[in-house]
């Protein structure tokens, strides 16, 4: 995986808790829905970056 791609879903996933620890107090249910997604963006991440590492394997 690239270095741009891994800072895109490092700074996603870090925009995503950070948004949802402020939700904490006031909207619980947005809170945790923005938790799964994070969780689900951190998960493609790696999901991603097998899918192009077996890739690259094959071709190599």
């Amino acid at each position: 995986m690239g270095k741009g791609l891994s800072l895109w879903f490092a700074c996603s996933s870090i925009l995503l808790l950070t948004v949802a620890s402020m939700l904490i107090s006031t909207n619980i249910w947005l809170s945790l829905l923005l938790g799964v997604l994070c969780i689900l963006n951190i998960g493609w991440g790696f999901i991603l970056k097998a899918r192009i590492r077996r890739k690259s394997e094959q071709t190599s």
